[in-house]
């Protein structure tokens, strides 16, 4: 049988479609890893002057200590929570203690000039009950934050339950802070945020803190003096005189009133209670 001749317009056709001849690999260019989000910056207000004192000892990713007169701690830290909330910033709180009042707050923060429920919206609060709860609401921490994309983070007290619970085993309190000093060295590290931890009596409350926990980037002591308190930067040695004021006046006064809710959870809502919490 003669074979079927392939006319030359064939071949341009066949050589057309790309078939029989060699094609250069295409460059695959990779993809550049994506950067994190940058984490929101802390804002707080310009005056009183408490505030532009306080800015420079969070540092993002480091830890603060504020440590002192439990009363003027918690006055100082009602402070704090109002003005950076007022400011637009947002607040992530593991509570220890069971002493976050919200109408107090709810009130320096209208002293401020704005509007209570606006500002408690931009605290979002985890309250443990007992050891075992904080270490599991620690461990947590990382989803919230990235979920919600908090300003500051805030470790209110958290060694209290390791040392008045009665359930917990003694030789348990020292290995279980001690992970969590090391999460939350993790949590500020990766999260770039700045970390207050408050621990009104003291960094021996909390071992494991220094060795293996965030990195310590100042600490704050804070006492009453006469009718004021008297703050103290460990860090540069600066140091601030507070009065107490009438109300109605802006400075680390007590507003009274006692809080008869309690907040469980980050997302858990507000509940009324028959007892009162400790104001410190």
């Amino acid at each position: 049988m003669a074979s079927a001749a392939i006319s030359p317009l064939s071949i341009d056709r066949w050589r057309s479609t790309g078939f029989g001849r060699s094609v250069p690999a295409r460059r695959v260019r990779a993809a550049r890893p994506r950067s994190p989000p940058r984490p929101p910056a802390l804002k707080l207000p310009a005056s009183p002057a408490i505030f532009p004192w306080l800015a420079p000892t969070l540092a993002p990713g480091e830890a603060t200590v504020w440590m002192g007169d439990r009363s003027t701690v918690e006055s100082l830290l009602e402070l704090l929570y109002a003005g950076a909330a007022s400011a637009g910033s947002r607040i992530s709180l593991v509570e220890g203690a069971n002493r976050f009042q919200p109408y107090r707050i709810g009130e320096v923060g209208r002293a401020l000039g704005a509007d209570p429920g606006e500002l408690l919206e931009r605290i979002r609060l985890a309250r443990a009950f007992t050891a075992y709860q904080m270490v599991a609401m620690v461990d947590g921490w990382s989803a919230e934050i990235r979920t919600h994309r908090p300003s500051l983070l805030v470790a209110h007290e958290i060694p209290e339950l390791f040392h008045d619970a009665e359930e917990l085993p003694i030789e348990e309190r020292r290995p279980l802070l001690a992970h969590i000093a090391h999460r939350l060295g993790t949590l500020a590290h990766r999260s770039g945020l700045p970390l207050l931890v408050v621990l009104s009596e003291g960094l021996g409350r909390f071992p494991g803190l220094t060795e293996s926990g965030p990195r310590l980037y100042d600490l704050v002591r804070a006492r009453s003096q006469g009718e004021g308190a008297l703050l103290e930067a460990f860090r540069d040695g600066r140091r601030l005189a507070t009065v107490r004021r009438p109300p109605g006046q802006l400075g680390l006064e007590s507003f009274g009133g006692a809080n008869e809710r309690e907040v469980i959870a980050w997302d858990g809502p507000s509940r009324p209670t028959g007892r009162r919490s400790r104001s410190g």
